[in-house]
């Protein structure tokens, strides 16, 4: 049996003296530590959340503009077809009515080359038929 005299006394002031000095030279500096270690991943944790916040924020952004330049490049091809197809008219058009008058000249050159190798036929014929008349009537 343990027997209770002044020693244990002085153990227990002893006691409370080692827990009075390593909590000032121990504990009170590690949850110091603790405490500044946990402010500052707070801190991190916000910027990481400020951060991707942000770069969700700028995707958002990019992909607006983005969609906005294929719909402006939609329309620049859509009107640029438009104008290349009025173009393309315009010229087929053009062309139409120069192979047009091409022919037109054409035909009328024809036309007087038909005619005047028809008179020319006609002035042989008439001059070939006196010739052929006077040779059957004896005459020449």
């Amino acid at each position: 049996m343990v027997i209770p005299d002044k020693t244990i006394f002085i153990q227990g002031v002893n006691f409370l003296v080692t827990i009075f000095v390593l909590n000032v030279l121990l504990i009170k500096p590690i949850r110091e530590i603790i405490s500044k270690r946990k402010g500052l991943m707070d801190d991190q944790m916000e910027k990481i959340d400020a951060f991707n916040s942000n770069a969700g924020k700028k995707l958002e952004d990019y992909e607006s503009q983005l969609a906005a330049a294929r719909k402006e490049a939609n329309e620049i091809r859509s009107s640029m077809k438009l104008d290349a197809t009025a173009t393309e008219q315009a010229l087929m058009s053009e062309a139409g009515a120069e192979a047009a008058g091409t022919i037109q000249a054409a035909r009328a050159e024809i036309k007087t080359q038909v005619k005047g190798a028809m008179e020319q036929l006609t002035k042989d014929v008439n001059k070939f038929a006196e010739q052929a008349t006077g040779k059957i009537l004896g005459q020449a």
